[in-house]
This record gives C-alpha cells, sequence and structure tokens, in this order.
C-alpha cells in the first residue's frame, strides 16, 4: 500500500541530481520548462468544470489546484532566480503549499487566469534562462530550513522535473475512474 501511495505521489519518481549537469542537459531543462504552458493547456484545456475536481490521489489536489499550484509555485522559483542573481546567497522565503491549494482562489477558480499567468511567467523564464552564463548557473540561494544551498543550474533541473511531475499527476488523474 506505502509503495502504491508513493507511486500515485511521484508518478516520474522524486527528482535526483545529476552527478554531471552539462550544456545539453540544461538546454533539455530549458525547453521542459519553456513548453510546459502548452503542454498543460493542451491536457486541460477541454476539460469539464466537473472533471477538474478529479484527484490523482485519494486526499490529493484537484486537477484544478494542481494548475494552481503550478502558477504559484513557478512564481515562486522565478522570483527565487531572480534574488539568487541579485543578492548574494539569499535565503528564500518558503511558503505553505499545502495551504495555498486551499484558498478560494485555487480551490474554486477556473484555472485560466494560471494559464495565462504561467504563458507570461514562462516566456519570460526561458528568456533569463537561456541568457545565464557558466558563473551565474552556479549562483545559489540557501534553503532556511536544509540551510543548503541550491545552485540555478540544479533548479532549472528541479523544475523542469516539477513540470513532468505535474503534468504526470494530470494525466493520471483524467484517467483516475474515482
Amino acid at each position: 500500500m506505502q509503495h502504491e501511495l508513493e507511486k500515485l505521489r511521484y508518478p516520474i519518481g522524486r527528482f535526483a541530481v545529476p552527478d554531471h549537469i552539462d550544456k545539453q542537459l540544461l538546454n533539455d531543462w530549458i525547453k521542459t520548462i519553456a513548453d510546459f504552458p502548452a503542454r498543460l493547456k493542451s491536457e486541460v484545456s477541454d476539460l469539464p468544470d466537473i472533471a477538474l475536481e478529479k484527484r490523482y490521489r485519494p486526499d490529493g489536489w484537484t486537477i484544478r489546484q494542481v494548475v494552481h499550484h503550478c502558477a504559484d509555485s513557478h512564481m515562486n522559483s522565478f522570483v527565487r532566480f531572480k534574488l539568487a542573481l541579485t543578492e548574494d546567497d539569499p535565503t528564500i522565503k518558503l511558503y505553505e503549499e499545502n495551504l495555498w491549494a486551499e484558498l478560494p482562489d485555487s480551490k474554486h477558480n477556473p484555472i485560466e487566469s494560471s494559464l495565462k499567468l504561467l504563458e507570461g511567467l514562462h516566456q519570460r523564464w526561458e528568456i533569463l534562462l537561456k541568457s545565464l552564463s557558466d558563473e551565474q548557473l552556479e549562483r545559489a540561494f540557501i534553503h532556511p530550513v536544509t540551510k543548503r544551498y541550491i545552485s540555478l543550474k540544479v533548479n532549472i533541473g528541479l523544475y523542469a522535473w516539477h513540470c513532468n511531475h505535474h503534468l504526470m499527476h494530470i494525466v493520471n488523474a483524467k484517467n483516475r475512474s474515482v
């Protein structure tokens, strides 16, 4: 049962930092981030409102909440990139994603606003990511809980994974009978 729940929570597995991050891998990750809004829209734009209430796992978020979470999370990540590029080793601010997902704008709001937000945000994010020098890719922020430095190049990989992770949640939710 625990293994089954883990597979539902992490359908593509957990993010693992590769031993070596080269230019090709970075370019692949950036393409994943750039393509995410269109891929997301393709998965959800024709869903009737009732289908947006389907969950990818028992007690998990609805498709609607996942879409809004992606907007929330990616806005936070974009700000973290900007902080790391303009400040020396900033400590990021965490947010309570589970509580944000329960707010009315995430729980009941139509998804179109988040789809539009993601489209514009990812256009800007792609431009920023493609412009980063090797030195800038090494810049980092500090996670306030773990106290670990997270480089921008690793965070690009994490967010490429995040895009695919939540797309798979949506695919799985669409295919669930409950």
